[in-house]
């Protein structure tokens, strides 16, 4: 009975709808007996549902809004008053039906999201090309993908080259160029080219999959406005029916009570907070932000102290090698084949540079290094072809007691004045060369920065591991309020800690793995979602998809605006419930009419809240011709 009332709710709804025309109808042709029988018809059509959906409430020993509605139209019923009781009974449902309907199309993103997923996926297996559902895919695979196709797995590129549209992943638009050795997401489409690509991540381990999962767990929960309103409900309600009979004994006038018991129903109330909380995450989500719940925002839209690492964050995160010198008579094609050697075990991205320089001068890196010792915040320790090697940071060169000769010392801070990064390599126990690493500053840097100090942030730190010269040019040309350079994890985290000590609420920024700690310590962590996509979606409040750092702007300002609107909502139901009681009890405002004004504020309620789908587009265009605001 439950399941058949369920799935034929809508129906229900509008029947009830039909049937209240019909009574009209009669009551202009003089059937009054006819036109009492249809109102009586209505009333219990659109009554079961909500009768049942209150008993299940009251099982659980839970006082719901359908509760109060129930008690309203069984004494409207016993009254007599037949129009009030089906009118009531059918706004009700139909505010029911516009509140699922517009919740249904707030979650349109990540339904969006879902039906985007491949299906199928061709691969290559004994030689031979099969097509397979994507289910079957598992790691190692061989997998073609060509012109038009979707990418069914997380790989990474081993033949080919393409232009992909990634904007299920990042939100952005314009097409992706990937060559080899490029990583890919599933879900993305090709725009033109071929590729194949081994299979990293299948299934559930998918970004893509991560993503609908976050969005998924973001619009279940809920924000503290939220969880307030819940406990109101349940210590309102039987104040309500106290307060009904409370009228009655002191005005013996059964309709009265009965029209305040409906009217005092806070639907508009209710319904107002989870719709913009929904309505923000899917806009975040639409636009490559994944905001993990209505809590999240709430907490976001506090913040007034930004707090960002330097590389992959305010920097591009993509470095090259722009210099080596080399010292004590070594040669520069040598050097760099031991360092290059010994950083093919490093995980940190300057390391991986050098990496990707010794390749695209063709050297083999086929020797596997030796006493490896990966020295966090500094460098590494290793053994290559027999020579002791240490690469890293003056802290690591004082650490392994390798003097620094003042000519070394003197390039090396010259490099860093002209912005960037000296790797001092040494090799068995003395400095043979300095590599100067460049990363560029975001060319969205400056805009997002000054649209986040025109929403409401009063400070914007940066803390970072590389030297002072490189981090003073970017806090410069960025207008930061304040930096700090040469700093490790926990110096990070210590930071971020005094800060909050101090009283700011404070949002973390960084690439999701160095600064994992630091993330997970911020009142709001935020992470660039291509640096280090599973430990920033594990760790972060907030993920950029798009490694953008506009999104940002757009998720803080979002956040503000979804609080804000919620703030509005609450506010306009409380109001609409006082003015109607008050007119209830004066006597101007009857059952029918209060129901029908009710109804209406759920919908004003609801379409406000809709109003935070297409929030901040022109917004987000704008700021990129904002200049960097200097503090």
């Amino acid at each position: 009975m439950i399941g058949f009332i369920h799935k034929h709710k809508k129906s229900i709804t509008f029947l009830a709808g039909f049937l209240l025309v019909l009574a009209l109808v009669l009551n202009f042709m003089g059937y009054h007996d006819l036109r009492q029988f249809t109102l009586i018809v209505a009333t219990v059509i659109a009554g079961i549902p909500i009768a049942m959906k209150a008993f299940q409430a009251l099982m659980m020993k839970a006082f719901s809004i359908e509760m109060l509605v129930t008690i309203a139209v069984i004494g409207a019923l016993f009254i007599g008053e037949y129009v009030e009781s089906a009118v009531v009974t059918f706004l009700f449902l139909f505010g029911d039906y516009l509140e699922a309907r517009t919740l249904e199309k707030t979650r349109s993103s990540l339904k969006s999201l879902v039906d985007m997923a491949p299906q199928e996926a061709t691969i290559i297996r004994d030689g031979v090309s099969v097509t397979v559902p994507v289910e079957e895919v598992v790691e190692g695979d061989r997998v073609i993908i060509r012109t038009g196709g979707k990418v069914p797995v997380d790989g990474k590129i081993v033949a080919g080259q393409a232009s992909l549209n990634e904007a299920a992943i990042t939100g952005e638009s314009v097409p992706a160029s990937k060559k080899l050795g490029d990583s890919v997401f599933s879900s993305t489409i090709m725009d033109t080219g071929y590729l194949e690509i081994i299979a990293e991540k299948v299934g559930d381990d998918t970004t893509f999959a991560k993503i609908i999962e976050l969005v998924e767990e973001a619009q279940e929960s809920k924000s503290k406005t939220e969880k307030f309103l819940n406990k109101f409900a349940n210590i309102y309600t039987p104040a309500v029916v106290v307060l009904s009979v409370l009228v009655y004994a002191l005005t013996r006038d059964l309709h009265l009570a009965i029209t305040f018991l409906v009217i005092a129903c806070p639907g508009a109330l209710i319904i107002g907070a989870p719709v913009s909380s929904v309505a923000g995450i899917g806009n975040g989500a639409k636009n490559g932000v994944l905001v993990k719940g209505g809590e999240v925002m709430d907490r976001f839209s506090k913040v007034d102290t930004l707090v960002f690492d330097k590389t992959g964050t305010l920097t591009k995160g993509k470095p090259e090698v722009t210099d080596i010198e080399v010292f004590n008579s070594y040669e520069e094609q040598d050097l760099l084949r031991l360092v290059a050697q010994a950083e093919t075990v490093s995980e940190h991205h300057l390391g991986q540079t050098i990496v990707k320089e010794a390749k695209s001068r063709d050297m083999a890196l086929d020797q596997e290094p030796e006493a490896v010792d990966v020295i966090k915040g500094n460098g590494l320790t290793a053994t290559v072809e027999g020579r002791i090697l240490a690469i890293g940071n003056r802290k690591l060169m004082n650490a392994e007691n390798i003097a620094i000769p003042a000519e070394v010392e003197a390039y090396a801070v010259n490099r860093e004045k002209a912005g960037n990064t000296a790797i001092f390599a040494a090799v068995d126990g003395e400095v043979a060369g300095i590599f100067s690493i460049a990363d560029q500053i975001r060319e969205d840097a400056a805009p997002a920065l000054a649209q986040m100090r025109k929403n409401g942030v009063k400070k914007i730190v940066m803390l970072t591991g590389d030297n002072q010269h490189t981090a003073e040019l970017v806090a410069t040309k960025l207008g930061l309020d304040e930096f700090h350079a040469e700093l490790l994890p926990e110096d990070k985290v210590a930071f971020v800690k005094q800060l909050k000590k101090q009283g700011h609420v404070v949002a973390m920024a960084g690439d999701g793995v160095n600064d994992a700690p630091a993330i997970a310590t911020a009142d709001i962590g935020l992470a660039m979602g291509e640096g280090g996509t599973d430990i920033s979606m594990e760790t972060a409040d907030v993920v950029l998809m798009a490694d953008k750092l506009m999104q940002f702007s757009h998720a803080y300002s979002l956040s503000k605006a979804t609080i804000r609107n919620m703030k509005q909502n609450t506010f306009f139901a409380v109001g609409i419930v006082a003015v109607l009681l008050v007119g209830v009890l004066m006597g101007s405002v009857h059952l029918a009419s209060g129901m029908f004004i009710h109804e209406a504020s759920v919908l004003i309620v609801i379409l406000n809240a809709m109003r935070l789908m297409g929030f901040n587009r022109k917004e987000m265009q704008r700021g990129q011709e904002l200049k960097p605001a200097h503090a």
